[in-house]
């Protein structure tokens, strides 16, 4: 009876345990053509991933769609989450702790723990963007983040172009935050028909998007492979690898193709 009764509770306390931690996020391409749209009073919300990494207790990533002319202007707030936009199309204005950038496509904006922030789509057409908000295991470290930059606001014009053998590509920056002990994001231009990188794995989870670039001749197009299976990704499309699966990126389109790759940890 005793073993019985021990049986038991390490099943609660198992699943207890799971449950505080949330679920693991599938490693997988995430189509954006299988989203749902939930019509908002302000446009449109998609719902794409949301569970734990071994670093992150929560880690959830959405696409807003906002109707022109600030339609409906949501009150500045601030969250415990550390939250990363980017713009996938249309202009997005952003307010950060008072300072206010007009974010165009393929721009971001990072912001940090605790700081004051206001999205609004101030143009005339649709603004739609990708939210990326994380909350790590280990407590939240202001003090860090600030002493490493603090949030910024950074469009694609920006980010220099740096050209190599394979294509080229952007650095964004590769910086502690609040939430991270590292938090690294770059831009890749690939060339047609080449692998980025043979497969290989690390501990920090990492998230890769496809996006239109100017010198791109048409929508990017690729395969990743992700623990030895090949998954096809195209423009809208988020790839989600979890820490230490096996993964790798080829350009199967036509012209190069151009995407977003971060890490965080």
């Amino acid at each position: 009876m005793k073993n019985l009764e021990l049986f038991i509770f390490l099943f609660f306390l198992i699943q207890s345990v799971a449950y505080s931690q949330g679920k693991l996020i599938e490693s997988k391409v995430y189509k954006w053509d299988d989203l749902t749209a939930e019509k908002r009073p302000q446009g449109e919300a998609r719902q794409i991933l949301e569970g734990t990494t071994p670093h992150f207790k929560l880690c959830k990533v959405h696409a807003s769609t906002l109707l022109p002319k600030g339609r409906m202007r949501p009150a500045a707030y601030t969250q415990e989450n550390e939250e990363l936009i980017i713009v996938k199309e249309g202009e997005l204005t952003v307010t950060i702790e008072g300072k206010t950038k007009v974010i165009k496509p393929g721009g971001i904006a990072l912001i940090m723990s605790g700081d004051m922030r206001e999205t609004i789509n101030l143009s005339d057409k649709n603004t739609t963007y990708y939210v990326f908000q994380y909350n790590s295991i280990e407590p939240v470290d202001i003090e860090r983040g600030k002493k490493a930059g603090g949030s910024l606001m950074l469009n694609w014009d920006e980010i220099s172009f740096k050209p190599h053998d394979k294509g080229g590509r952007r650095d964004f920056y590769n910086r502690p935050t609040s939430m991270c002990k590292r938090f690294e994001m770059h831009v890749t231009t690939l060339n047609e028909g080449l692998m980025s990188h043979e497969a290989h794995q690390h501990k920090a989870a990492e998230i890769i998007f496809l996006i239109n670039s100017q010198n791109d001749e048409k929508d990017s197009k690729a395969q990743e492979t992700i623990n030895g299976v090949w998954h096809d990704s195209k423009v809208g499309d988020i790839v989600f690898l979890q820490s230490n699966d096996w993964h790798g990126l080829r350009n199967v389109g036509k012209g190069t193709c151009t995407y977003f790759a971060f890490q965080f940890e």
